[in-house]
């Protein structure tokens, strides 16, 4: 029996471990275990301070059906639903039954209340604890209430028996609820303990992944750069055409291989959390002319034309991770060398201050390129993803390539976006914020480009140091075969060491101006090695210049070579300039002997920085329907797409190819005319010319909730733009001009796209916009009035007011009579409440009104409202055909 009991106990003690249960199914079974323990001790107390039968039996059947309860939903698995039924339970049957044979607030009432409220709290979440905790509320109340009113239906206890009671539910609960909190405690320790455990083990795992990584790269890496060191020499040989055609297609594939290696360590290290940043101040111009170096010549073979514009005040000296920057930029050209095949690629470089030397820099590569389908746009920078597999199914690559930029963008605290439109070619726009070292204007971007560019290479040493001693330590006989013949050309005296401890020999007797160092050697590793011999007693190469070789790429690796105090690093695979450089610059200057530079080599400027014109931030555009005004339009810049109308005759472009005027007499002829909105083709092409000026786009749509318009249009439009925003104006003619205008206003003072979308949406129901119009026809021709009202109207010189409300055109009243009685009806009625008028402006939109009738409007309304501006506007011919002559429509916002 013993046995028994302790094999159950030991299982209950598991599952109460277990920490694959849920911890509040874990908490119900060990409450209601306690609960059922305070149960059978209320029993065993009630017994022996005579409690009256009727609440001992209750008191035993509530506990056999508790009891119950929780054992079916442990065998069932079922303890979400047993956990709802006990409460409802002990809320709703045991605790108000109990309450009346026990003595009510004269008894142990309040404490087993208190339990149980508890008991509810612990083994439940969410709405459905609120909903029992309220229902306790209530039920709690009325029970106090009842037996305060009627006391009599409560059994009262002995004086002897109130004081045994409550004493008793007393003990019995505090030893319940210590139960409880030690249980708690024990359970928050274990899940302590596990967690430090899982926290560790991910550690460990991380040091195992970045030591796999650093094996990786340095075993992957070293024969590479044998593959491409060997054959950078053959290159440089006079040897046949085809020799050098085959070696032109190893170098090529030599490349890619690097790339994608690099790729997929670089994926790895961002997704396991290791990729580190390694941060430090570098030249803008020497950064950007390299880049620009790369791919000039490929561009100009392709045939495609590549240009780069650099903002006139980009500092020259600017701090932040040089490498990663120049790697998503190689990365988002290459793209768009690769997927264009005829036309152009530009680099555009721009910078906005953030505060203090704090700025942003703006990096935008545009194509004209095949261009991504709007359904690929969101899959773009998923790993091993590439848009249009059937247009790009014979370009190389992988899909890792745009997923690193954006990770390593977001890694710097910036953000990447796209703007395309399938066929017609792709903008991405970087932005990567940095602090400026150096304010000073940058210098021209200057690049070495061939003027008669062939297949073959034609190496020429950037200098000779026949004096100079370097020694080449690598553990790995082909890399030192490479670096050796990588400097043959320098006539440098070269001895090599294939370990630490050959190093060592060699430093002791012989003085090496510089020495080459591998990192990862057996027995003795590089950085070892270099301490040594900088601490070698009676060593001849203390003051060496020494620089690490390692296949171990990264931002960590670099700040542990200049914490560990060498004097540079190389990154595997070698290139001869990249060795050459190094070794250049770490020479003394009496040793070197410069050969001058080919003449097949000049250096070209690209660009001249003032030449570029700045881009704005945010640019804002609206439709023609709005209305503005000539001098608005230009003194803010706002571009305005035009909608369409069409008449017996053509369809003509609303404002550029049909004026008011000419529209209103074509309408009076007796002839019919309508306007349409942009096609989506329409919108995409104007939003990409918009974003040639601007780095974002607001557009202010006509509203979606009247015929022919054209926001939806322009809503799917912009889903091929990651920097164009459209926005739902519920505005039509004038409200578009004021929500315009607050727009540009936010613009001008440095507002982002999601701060000025935020204000204008809340904005658009401070707009006040109505009309009256004189006659309805012209409404029902568009659809806006049912042909029915305009009979009535007719009939009995009806006149109808109308307003904007919810972006749909409603009826606001009519009026019996001539128009100018209409007018001044509704100019009476169209200021509601004067004291919450924004009075700074108001704006008349009209169609076909003389001068006279205008001046006559205008001192209406002053009569009533003393507006700062006045601002009359013709309304555009796409508004006028719906209109017709002689309406006119006041417009202005509320504060």
């Amino acid at each position: 029996m013993k046995e028994h009991i302790k094999a159950r106990l030991q299982g209950l003690m598991a599952y109460l471990d277990d920490s694959t249960v849920e911890v509040r199914e874990r908490i119900f079974v060990l409450l209601s275990l306690i609960a059922l323990s305070g149960i059978v001790l209320a029993l065993v107390a009630g017994i022996i301070i005579g409690e009256n039968p009727e609440s001992l039996a209750f008191t035993f059947l509530g506990f056999v059906i508790f009891a119950t309860i929780v054992y079916l939903g442990y065998r069932l698995r079922k303890l979400s639903a047993a956990a709802i039924v006990a409460a409802a339970f002990t809320i709703f049957v045991t605790q108000p039954l109990n309450f009346i044979p026990s003595g009510g607030v004269y008894g142990g009432a309040a404490l087993w209340w208190l339990f149980s409220l508890l008991y509810v709290g612990m083994i439940l979440k969410g709405k459905t604890r609120v909903f029992f905790f309220t229902a306790a509320a209530v039920i709690v109340s009325g029970c106090w209430y009842l037996q305060y009113t009627n006391p009599k239906l409560v059994i009262e206890h002995e004086r002897d028996a109130v004081f045994a009671d409550s004493l008793g539910s007393l003990v019995i609960v505090c030893v319940l609820l210590m139960i409880l909190i030690c249980f708690q405690a024990w359970l928050y320790e274990k899940e302590n303990v596990r967690v430090e455990e899982q926290r560790k083990q991910i550690e460990d795992l991380n040091a195992a992944q970045s030591s796999l990584f650093s094996s990786l790269s340095h075993e992957i890496r070293t024969p590479i750069n044998t593959i491409i060191g060997l054959n950078e020499m053959i290159l440089r040989e006079n040897a046949s055409e085809e020799i050098n055609e085959d070696a032109e297609n190893i170098k090529v594939a030599g490349t890619m291989l690097l790339h994608l290696i690099n790729d997929i360590l670089d994926m790895s290290k961002l997704e396991s959390g290791q990729m580190e940043l390694d941060v430090h101040s570098y030249r803008t111009g020497e950064m950007l002319s390299e880049i620009v170096g790369m791919f000039w010549l490929r561009a100009h073979e392709k045939g495609l034309d590549f240009r780069v514009e650099i903002a006139p005040d980009m500092p020259s000296e600017l701090s932040g991770d040089e490498i990663r920057i120049r790697q998503i930029l190689i990365n988002v050209i290459n793209n768009a060398i690769k997927y264009t095949p005829a036309g152009s690629v530009k680099l555009s470089v721009q910078m906005e201050r953030i505060e203090g030397n704090r700025v942003k820099i703006i990096y935008t590569v545009a194509d004209t390129g095949i261009g991504i389908r709007k359904e690929s746009i969101s899959h773009l920078f998923d790993a091993f993803s590439r848009a249009d597999g059937e247009g790009t199914r014979y370009i190389e690559g992988t899909g890792l390539g745009l997923s690193i930029v954006k990770q390593l963008v977001e890694l710097m605290g910036g953000k990447v976006s796209v703007n395309s439109i399938y066929t017609k070619g792709s903008t991405f726009v970087i932005e990567i914020p940095q602090y400026v070292v150096d304010a000073q204007v940058m210098e021209d971007i200057v690049i070495e480009r061939r003027k008669n560019p062939s297949r073959r290479s034609s190496y020429r040493q950037s200098f000779e140091a026949p004096e100079a001693k370097v020694l080449t330590v690598d553990d790995t006989e082909a890399n030192l075969l490479v670096v050796e013949k990588l400097l043959r050309d320098t006539k440098v005296q070269m001895t090599v060491a294939r370990s630490g401890a050959e190093a060592l020999k060699a430093t002791l007797d012989t003085a090496f101006d510089v020495i080459f160092m591998d990192h990862m050697m057996p027995e003795m590793d590089g950085i070892e090695c270099m301490h040594r011999i900088r601490e070698q007693t009676g060593g001849m190469s203390r003051e060496a210049r020494i620089v690490a070789l390692t296949a171990n790429a990264g931002g960590a690796n670099a700040a542990l070579y200049e914490k560990e105090g060498f004097d540079g690093y190389i990154v595997k695979p070698i290139s001869g300039k990249e060795l050459e450089n190094e070794l250049c610059r770490l020479l003394p200057r009496t040793l070197v002997t410069f050969t001058g530079t080919d003449d097949a080599i000049i250096e070209d400027s690209i660009v001249r920085t003032n030449e570029h014109r700045k881009k704005s931030m945010v640019a804002i555009t609206t439709e023609s329907v709005a209305d503005l005004p000539m001098e608005v339009k230009k003194k803010f810049g706002i571009e305005v797409i035009p909608y369409r109308i069409v008449t017996e005759t053509g369809v003509f472009k609303d404002g550029e190819d049909l004026q008011t005027l000419g529209t209103l007499a074509y309408l009076g002829s007796g002839r019919k005319a309508y306007s349409i909105p942009p096609t989506a083709e329409e919108y995409e092409r104007f939003f990409a010319g918009a974003l040639e000026s601007a780095n974002n786009v607001v557009h202010l749509a006509q509203s979606s909730k009247v015929r022919q318009s054209g926001c939806e249009a322009a809503l799917f439009a912009a889903s091929s733009f990651d920097n164009v925003f459209v926005i739902d104006s519920k505005q039509l003619s004038g409200g578009l001009t004021l929500l315009a205008l607050e727009a540009c206003r936010l613009a001008r003072e440095g507002r982002g796209t999601a701060y000025i979308t935020e204000w204008i949406s809340a904005m658009r129901g401070k707009v006040h916009s109505s009309f009256v119009v004189d006659n309805i026809d012209y409404l029902v021709s568009q659809y806006e009035i049912r042909p029915v009202l305009s009979k009535i109207a007719k009939a009995f010189m009806l006149h109808p007011i109308l307003y904007i409300n919810d972006g749909r055109l409603r009826l606001y009243g009519v009026r019996m009579g001539s128009i100018r009685s209409t007018a001044k009806h509704y100019i009476a009625s169209a200021f509601p409440m004067p004291q919450t008028i924004d009075k700074s402006m108001l704006l008349i939109v009209y169609a076909g009104l003389d001068i006279d009738e205008l001046e006559w409007i205008k001192n209406q309304v002053a009569r009533r409202i003393p507006f700062e501006q006045v601002i009359l506007q013709c309304a555009s011919p796409a508004i006028a055909v719906n209109s017709g002559p002689g309406a006119f429509g006041l417009l202005y916002r509320t504060l």
